[in-house]
């Protein structure tokens, strides 16, 4: 189990991005410093009990202090179910709990073209690895060093153009944006997949992928990419109820060495995973 911190802490800010997907931003310098682009909090709202449990946010952004250094964690959420509901009322000042930082995050590969492939809020790690890539800041403890891509490119898709969050958060780290939409009312009109097999046909150097998003989606994408011998990480988003490990809840099929398969525990093994390591006929 990863060391994590517990903490009360302020809502600083919660604003609406798109229809029903929302931005908080609350205090916990102690999370800010250690958490990495992949990497979540668990969130619940303090003196609550209705509902009882947190919910996993991913990390979209840490915002620095007066000094500098990390101070504000920003987390996006879709307009849902009970917590989010309560959520989305809160306002300033108001007290939540969180715990942090959880998971393994992404292991950000060297690579000439990074694509990051994004479905509905799957969207929210990704502001976090293009900035680090290309060089606009630094997440957890020490410099990331690494060779920038030639090119990140991020294929965004939703339902409608009002589902879309964060497109100019995105477009002003200097990444290539991609959008689909099921309906048609802004870029193309189809799949997220079709983005992806484009953006791969540009064969920029040795691609390598990043996904997040529904799970026939991220199915689909382990397909696609697994065809065109791409190398692609999922982030999975699996309900989870303690965010350590204890609680067994938010298991999913791992494919072994042997080519079995054995449940995996999403907050602690992930919620990162090799593509070609989930059995998704068995999710």
């Amino acid at each position: 189990m990863s060391q994590f911190q517990f903490q009360a802490t302020s809502i600083v800010e919660n604003v609406q991005m798109a229809a029903r997907i929302y931005r908080v931003r609350f205090e916990a310098p102690e999370i800010a410093a250690k958490i990495q682009p992949g990497q979540f909090v668990m969130v619940r709202v303090a003196n609550c009990f209705d509902p009882l449990l947190g919910r996993a946010f991913a990390m979209y952004d840490v915002i620095a202090g007066e000094d500098g250094t990390p101070k504000y964690v920003d987390v996006v959420y879709q307009v849902h179910g009970k917590l989010t509901t309560r959520l989305k009322q809160m306002e300033p000042g108001q007290q939540l709990e969180v715990w942090g930082p959880l998971g393994n995050g992404f292991t950000i590969p060297e690579t000439d073209h990074l694509i990051l492939v994004a479905g509905g809020i799957g969207q929210t790690p990704f502001l976090a690895v293009a900035k680090q890539v290309l060089g606009k800041q630094s997440y957890g403890e020490g410099e990331f060093t690494q060779k920038p891509p030639q090119k990140v490119t991020l294929c965004y898709g939703a339902r409608s153009a009002v589902d879309l969050a964060g497109l100019e958060d995105f477009e002003a780290t200097g990444l290539e944006l991609k959008i689909c939409t099921d309906d048609g009312s802004t870029g193309h009109h189809g799949l997220v997949t079709d983005l992806l097999d484009q953006a791969i046909a540009e064969r920029i150097g040795a691609p390598q992928v990043l996904c997040c998003g529904p799970e026939k989606m991220m199915e689909a994408v382990s397909k696609l990419t697994a065809e065109r011998d791409v190398p692609c990480q999922v982030s999975l988003e699996t309900p989870m109820a303690c965010g350590i490990g204890i609680c067994f809840t938010c298991v999913a099929p791992v494919l072994q060495e042997d080519g079995s398969w054995d449940y995996k525990r999403t907050c602690v093994e992930g919620p990162i995973f090799d593509a070609c390591q989930i059995a998704w006929e068995h999710a």
